[in-house]
């Protein structure tokens, strides 16, 4: 992917080597998956609990907040720790990722002039270790997420480094396809989509509510899709930048994550989609352009 020298958004709020003590509380931020666990919740059997820890980061609502319908507190460790320092506001991974969010910025602002609306761009908060938003605290374990209640992306960009070491999910175009999912979500929220699930998942069981949770995840999936092909016909794709965005919606299925983990799949618990299914929307999206091919809740996903 050709992004150096292009425009960067100013839309980047860096929290990096901000200290952020006390117990934290998660409320339901929109998140890419990844392994590792940090939650347990009331109500839950011991292997319920198992499965939520090893499938933090395959939740697109927090996984607690769906079984319970309220906000659940997780251990955030000693309250006196202090976060990493980040990085220099100018480092190359800094210009990367607001050159991406200036990226989807032109991509939606073309969209939604085209349907005769004005596109609100969100915020993306770097911080490191872990970060307060208005959906609570996070820490890092928690992955890429967007909070609906004040319109931003948060990213800890040591997400990555874990995505390509330890996924095998590497390449500057499989990072862009992280910010542009959380970046599809935003753009769910401007339409409606979010605020309609999050009024629904009230009255659903918590099998109705993962599975909801898919059709969402999925359509952020195909909306950075959408992304991934105005940005290819702008000239900034090499060869090899698809399948690149591929493999890390291959790595990041709910499926591949739960076989990694504990060797076996629980597809009720699944919300986010399996591999196929991401990859499946991803390209729906690149080859269409076009968000109305993105209707992931009519049908068969």
């Amino acid at each position: 992917m050709e992004w150096k020298g292009r425009r960067q958004s100013d839309n980047v709020e860096d929290q990096r080597g901000a200290s952020m003590g006390g117990s934290p509380f998660g409320r339901g931020g929109m998140r890419i998956p990844i392994g590792g666990g940090r939650r347990g919740g009331g109500g839950l059997s011991i292997g319920g609990i198992v499965v939520v820890l090893i499938i933090c980061w395959i939740t697109g609502i927090n996984p607690l907040t769906l079984l319970s319908g309220g906000d659940i507190g997780f251990d955030g460790g000693d309250s006196s720790q202090q976060t990493q320092q980040g990085a220099p506001a100018n480092d190359e991974m800094t210009a990367f990722v607001r050159t991406v969010l200036a990226d989807t910025e032109d991509t939606w602002s073309e969209v939604f002039k085209s349907a005769g609306q004005t596109y609100q761009d969100p915020t993306l908060v770097l911080f490191s270790g872990q970060v307060r938003s208005a959906c609570g605290f996070a820490s890092s374990a928690s992955g890429p997420f967007y909070c609906p209640g004040d319109r931003k992306l948060y990213l800890d960009t040591t997400f990555f480094n874990e995505l390509s070491q330890r996924f095998g999910a590497s390449g500057d175009f499989a990072e862009a396809y992280v910010i542009a999912h959380e970046v599809g979500h935003h753009v769910q929220n401007l339409i409606g989509v979010l605020p309609k699930f999050n009024q629904m998942r009230q009255r659903m069981s918590e099998t109705e509510a993962n599975q909801m949770s898919v059709r969402v995840e999925l359509q952020a999936d195909c909306f950075a899709g959408v992304w991934g092909k105005r940005t290819d016909q702008k000239g900034f794709l090499s060869q090899g930048d698809l399948e690149e965005a591929l493999n890390a919606a291959q790595q990041i299925g709910d499926d591949t994550l739960q076989k990694r983990t504990q060797g076996y799949v629980v597809p009720e618990s699944f919300n986010h989609g399996t591999s196929a299914q991401r990859m499946r929307w991803f390209k729906r999206g690149f080859d269409s352009g076009n968000m109305n091919a993105c209707d992931t809740f009519s049908g068969d996903v």
